[in-house]
């Protein structure tokens, strides 16, 4: 169902939009809100960041966008499939969807094709995945893995951010979502990490929501930014109007948010 897609009350949603959420809360069975009720949506093709310090609700709206986190309310709407709600609309996205993991999620003993190639087991029954792929998936792996760079080492362990970067890629996605890939990086790793992720987005027309908690990065790579703080969205626009009261608002203090700029080596 490609085109309009239409909310409560008959409320019609933007087909410009991949994906967006209408007052989507997340509370904890131990009584915690990670998230209060929010509303924001992510135009298609758009690179958006989502920015906040450490326990701010950015991985859970993220992983509320894949199912990965269940919403107490409101609901998460997908451009092409509509509500996601039920088992085939989940299955549906998330073949389409790219996820990199903050802890990349890979199998340690597995060579990089062999992680790369799982990003294709959504396309397959069950019984199927017990076989070997297919050839042609092998070289849409291969191919994936040569955009980041990982073609030296294919037969090494896959340990680094560029192998799940190569595993959502395999998908073919419309969709990446990406949970502070670049957290265990180095300054100038994670630079090159997230410079190559936002080109390949870029260059394919991919969808990327990307959480981090770098205010340099999101300066530099984002077309868009929510920024949150308690579980609330305070800031949703571009980097431009992104100004120290906007800062203040997303990080408690200009200050902080500078001290951890400099401890992370992203500081202007």
């Amino acid at each position: 169902m490609y085109g309009w897609d239409f909310g409560r009350g008959g409320r019609p949603v933007s087909p410009r939009y991949m994906i967006q959420v209408e007052d989507l809360e997340v509370v904890y069975p131990t009584g915690t809100r990670a998230l209060a009720p929010t509303t924001v949506a992510f135009e298609r093709g758009q690179f958006t960041v989502l920015l906040g310090a450490s326990g701010a609700g950015k991985s859970t709206l993220l992983r509320a966008l894949n199912g990965l986190v269940k919403p107490t309310a409101g609901r998460v709407i997908v451009e092409g499939i509509g509500e996601l709600r039920g088992s085939r609309a989940m299955r549906a996205h998330r073949r389409r969807t790219g996820m990199v993991f903050q802890q990349h999620q890979l199998i340690g003993r597995a060579t990089v094709l062999s992680n790369v190639l799982t990003g294709r087991l959504g396309y397959h029954s069950g019984l199927r995945t017990l076989l070997p792929l297919p050839a042609t998936e092998k070289c849409l792996a291969l191919e994936a893995i040569e955009r980041v760079g990982l073609i030296a080492p294919i037969s090494c362990p896959a340990v680094s951010s560029s192998g799940s970067v190569s595993r959502a890629l395999v998908q073919e996605p419309t969709l990446i979502l990406a949970d502070e890939p670049v957290a265990s990086l180095d300054p100038t790793t994670a630079d090159r990490v997230l410079g190559l992720l936002y080109t390949i987005c870029k260059t394919d027309g991919i969808t990327a929501v990307v959480s981090l908690h770098q205010l340099e990065f999101a300066r530099r790579y984002a077309e868009h930014i929510v920024g949150l703080t308690r579980g609330s969205v305070v800031f949703d626009g571009p980097p431009t109007k992104l100004g120290p009261t906007e800062i203040n608002r997303i990080y408690g203090t200009v200050a902080r948010a500078e001290t951890m700029a400099r401890k992370t080596g992203t500081y202007a």
